[in-house]
């Protein structure tokens, strides 16, 4: 059995390393650390004797990585990053009980900074970060749950189903009038706005088609990597975003967008409110963890 669980060696040389290693230099490890470059230069050979390889190739004015110290400096930088992030959430919660929220850009949009803005009239003392981004929510420490379709692939993170919504083509009001009782044929044939994302559980324009039992070829003429911007351009009647329904309601209540045709399908995913589990929030996150589930059961969106 190894003499320490993960069978590294002592904490204190992956620091030294870590140090020299992004500065290429013992000489300036040794000053960030408060210690001599001899302390710098001790702590590395004695860590290149625990693993019985050189990480450093010594020079006349400086010192490079070998292959496997660039191998190990990769991945301690990566690490001491995740727990440097790690901590400050943690000393943030702590010492100000700020909740941080995420979501896409049409999500925050569309609803979530609206029902935010709600929960403020009543508690207006509680600190939100709000988050957007149209990517997944990876290793972010510092957000307490985020608004996601479809489950996360991390088993550790919390789930909360919200809702399921519909998809429907959606147009400008002048499309609309263009394209009344459009069958799928017709709608494969107009301008779609394709949405290109790195979250590969969004329905597609190809899967909506194929889910409805149609075989058409559907070409990729214009593609979005915002789904605020998909819905923009639809809006200026360059072509037919799909819209979910339940998400896009104050568009299609204001008539800046219709929808067209009569086919729908429900989304094969729901809506989850993922993060940490509720022993591990805060008394304040937890709070608006609360208010947001009822509001969705109140049917606000």
């Amino acid at each position: 059995m190894s003499r320490r669980h993960y069978n590294f060696p002592p904490l204190s040389t992956l620091s030294v390393f870590e140090a020299a290693a992004r500065h290429l230099s013992f000489k300036n490890a040794a000053v960030e650390l408060l210690v001599t470059p001899g302390a710098v230069s001790h702590q590395i050979k004695a860590l290149e004797g625990e693993l019985k390889t050189n990480l450093f190739e010594r020079r006349h004015r400086g010192v490079d990585l070998t292959e496997d110290g660039k191998a190990l400096y990769e991945a301690v930088s990566t690490s001491f990053g995740r727990i440097s992030k790690t901590l400050e959430a943690i000393r943030n919660r702590r010492s100000s009980e700020k909740v941080t929220v995420g979501s896409t850009t049409a999500v925050a949009a569309l609803w979530l900074s609206s029902s935010i803005i709600r929960f403020w009239r009543d508690t207006p003392d509680l600190n939100i970060n709000q988050i957007t981004q149209d990517r997944p929510f990876k290793d972010r420490p510092d957000i307490d749950f985020f608004i996601r379709y479809g489950r996360d692939f991390d088993p550790q993170l919390s789930h909360t189903a919200l809702y399921r919504d519909t998809l429907v083509p959606v147009g400008s009001p002048e499309l609309a009038d263009n394209l009344k009782g459009a069958n799928l044929e017709t709608l494969a044939r107009q301008r779609l706005i394709h949405l290109d994302s790195e979250d590969r559980t969004w329905t597609t324009w190809m899967d909506w088609f194929r889910q409805l039992g149609s075989s058409e070829q559907i070409p990729v003429e214009t593609s979005v990597n915002s789904y605020s911007v998909a819905l923009q351009l639809a809006r200026k009647g360059v072509g037919l975003a799909l819209g979910w329904k339940r998400l896009i309601a104050p568009m299609l209540e204001s008539g800046k967008l219709v929808p067209i045709g009569t086919n729908e399908l429900d989304a094969p995913e729901q809506f989850y409110l993922v993060g940490r589990p509720d022993e591990d929030l805060s008394g304040n996150a937890r709070k608006l963890k609360s208010w947001i589930i009822e509001e969705f059961r109140k049917d606000k969106i």
